[in-house]
Parts: C-alpha cells; sequence; structure tokens
C-alpha cells in the first residue's frame, strides 16, 4: 500500500514538473510605449527606382534606453500588397508615444492582415 501511494504520488509531480516546464504558444504581441516623441527625421537620399522593389525610408527605432537611427533600406515588393513603413504616433489623452513597425497590407485599410477581420474588403476604407 506504502509503495503504491509513493508511486502515485511519484506520477503526479512528475506530471505537474512536465506540465509546468512545456512551452506554450504566445500570441502576446510587446509594443515600445514612450512618454516622448523621437528625435526629428534624418535627411537622406532616396536612391533611383529599383524594379521589383520599394524604398523604405530611414526611421528611428528604440533600442536599449535610446532611440537609434536606421537608415533605409529597399524591400521586395509584393503585388497585390500595400507597404507602410515604421512611424511613431503619439497618443491622445497621455497615451504615450507608440511605435508602429512596418508591415503589409492587401486592402490599404491601415490595419495588419493578421489582425484584420476582412483583410481583403476592397470597399472598406
Amino acid at each position: 500500500m506504502y509503495t503504491k501511494k509513493v508511486l502515485v504520488s511519484a506520477l503526479f509531480a512528475a506530471g505537474m514538473i512536465g506540465a509546468a516546464v512545456t512551452p506554450l504558444p504566445s500570441f502576446a504581441q510587446v509594443g515600445i510605449v514612450l512618454n516622448y516623441g523621437p528625435p526629428p527625421p534624418r535627411y537622406e537620399v532616396i536612391p533611383e527606382p529599383r524594379a521589383g522593389y520599394i524604398w523604405s525610408g530611414g526611421h528611428w527605432q528604440w533600442q536599449t534606453n535610446r532611440h537609434v537611427w536606421v537608415p533605409g533600406n529597399w524591400q521586395s515588393d509584393r503585388s497585390g500588397y500595400r507597404y507602410h513603413q515604421p512611424s511613431w504616433a503619439e497618443r491622445k489623452g497621455g497615451g504615450g508615444w507608440h511605435y508602429q513597425p512596418s508591415r503589409w497590407d492587401k486592402d490599404g485599410d491601415g490595419v495588419p492582415d493578421s489582425k484584420d477581420r476582412r483583410p481583403n474588403d476592397p470597399t472598406r476604407r
């Protein structure tokens, strides 16, 4: 009887440890919110257009504890999609400055397709 209780307890403990260390998929989105905006944009020379690419201008990005300038670069064009450059937006009512990473949008409404209930609705504006 004692051996049975020890065995059941050991199996239960092993199951709890296994459940505690099992990685679960994460759907949390990490956002950057600051109490102050980025510095003014730097001047960049925009290169000549390239077939099959679009130019994404430079922008300020938050790294560690300061703004760092990320120079512009070429993005491969995605037919049927609209590109939105990375940007900072101030939320009204003391909501701070929020960083919006670059994204591709199929219907041009500004909502990332992964969060859009109707991502292919051409009548939505």
